[in-house]
């Protein structure tokens, strides 16, 4: 049975210090339960998003790092002062030229073919000419005719100077007579000239060699008919003759070069029918302009070749040792960039690229040499990328090894 205090009986209600101290616990041990919630999501809360956040941020950072590209990078190697150029060349004969027939006719036999050493004046063929020869036989007979009016006229003059003194005749007449002396005189060496017109072009019928030298073509044969152009048609090269114990040697020269370039300086010519063999030669002369569609110097090499050794016609390589006249640097050819606006190499500067515009001047294969543009204490990037700007970070891993200097 449940004890009823003595408040409680005369109240009729409960004690409310009592109904306080009963609710005391109750709220502490709520309130803590409340904060262990909170903790508790609190804790689920940090350990589910600081990883992510933390994944996140390491992502952003390997992607950073990711964007910047690795290089390596190589130092200009300075070239040899005086370095060698190969380049090609053309070996011409030192006289060549084509035979062609003055007159028309045809072939009536020829006494050199083709490899055959002629001499100056040496008889080549002959052409029979019937038309030249007979207007030359009528260019005679009009001749006569003309020398005979002219001794007539000259009489006939003489005469009437002779009857004029004696008033035999009229001073008219006598006029006639002188005036009729000089038209025959005239009329005399006009068939004098077309005489010896067609004596000069019959002495055509003979083809003759212009200097010592070889046949190398022969395009006509015995029977063929010769035209020699003068009435509008094509005209027939009969021989080739060239002169071959002097050579000429044409070579284009790259214009980086065209200044080292002067007459006198020594080359030597190779050919691939004697490998090993150098075959010396001056450079003689130069065009002293550059061509504008190959930017190059044309410059021709005097060889001697005075047993023939050489042909004319032949592929050849000439090796030039020129000094060079400012210092140059050798690059790969993998360090090159080609754009739009100019050839381009990229070297870094303090973990930046820098873009450097480069005039190169000969090409060895894998490598090239750099004229202008390089100081030579850059580091340059091989194999940059095509989207290398200027100013774009970049990590150097590694130094390439390129080697030695080129001529050294």
């Amino acid at each position: 049975m449940k004890v009823v205090e003595d408040s409680e009986l005369e109240t009729g209600e409960p004690d409310v210090d009592q109904q306080f101290t009963n609710k005391g616990p109750e709220r502490s041990t709520r309130w803590w339960v409340i904060l262990f919630a909170l903790v508790t999501a609190v804790g689920l809360v940090v350990g589910a998003v600081l990883p992510r956040i933390q994944a996140r941020a390491n992502l952003r950072k390997e992607t950073d790092e990711m964007a910047v590209p690795t290089v390596a990078v190589v130092k200009p190697k300075r070239s040899a002062p005086a370095a060698e150029l190969v380049l090609p060349a053309n070996v011409q004969a030192f006289v060549d030229s084509p035979i062609y027939a003055r007159t028309n006719g045809y072939l009536k036999r020829w006494y050199a073919d083709i490899g055959t050493h002629v001499r100056a004046g040496q008889l080549l063929a002959e052409i029979e000419t019937p038309e030249v020869d007979q207007q030359l036989r009528q260019a005679r007979a009009d001749l006569g005719t003309a020398q005979a009016n002219l001794r007539l006229a000259q009489i006939t003059a003489d005469r009437y100077a002779g009857l004029l003194k004696t008033d035999s005749v009229s001073k008219q007449e006598a006029d006639n007579a002188e005036g009729d002396y000089a038209a025959k005189k005239a009329a005399l060496e006009g068939a004098e000239a077309n005489v010896k017109r067609l004596e000069e072009l019959q002495s055509f019928e003979k083809i003759y060699a212009p200097f010592d030298g070889i046949i190398t073509a022969r395009n006509t044969d015995i029977g063929a008919l010769i035209d020699s152009g003068s009435s509008g048609g094509s005209r027939t090269e009969l021989f080739h003759i060239a002169q071959p114990n002097k050579l000429r040697v044409y070579v284009n020269v790259p214009e980086a070069y065209s200044q080292s370039a002067k007459p006198g300086i020594k080359a030597a010519l190779t050919v691939p029918e004697y490998p090993g063999r150098r075959f010396d030669g001056t450079l003689v002369r130069t065009a002293d302009a550059i061509d504008m569609a190959t930017r190059t110097l044309l410059v021709e090499i005097e060889v001697s070749n005075p047993t023939g050794t050489l042909l004319s016609g032949a592929y050849a390589q000439v090796h030039f040792n020129l000094p060079t006249i400012s210092s140059s640097y050798i690059l790969p050819v993998n360090a090159l960039l080609f754009r739009s606006e100019g050839l381009r190499v990229a070297a870094v500067s303090e973990g930046h690229a820098e873009l450097k515009a480069i005039t190169i001047g000969h090409d060895f294969g894998s490598e090239v040499e750099v004229v202008a543009g390089l100081q030579g204490d850059e580091s340059i990037i091989v194999n940059p990328p095509d989207s290398l700007v200027s100013g774009e970070a970049v990590r150097v891993t590694q130094q390439a090894n390129t080697g030695g200097a080129r001529g050294e």
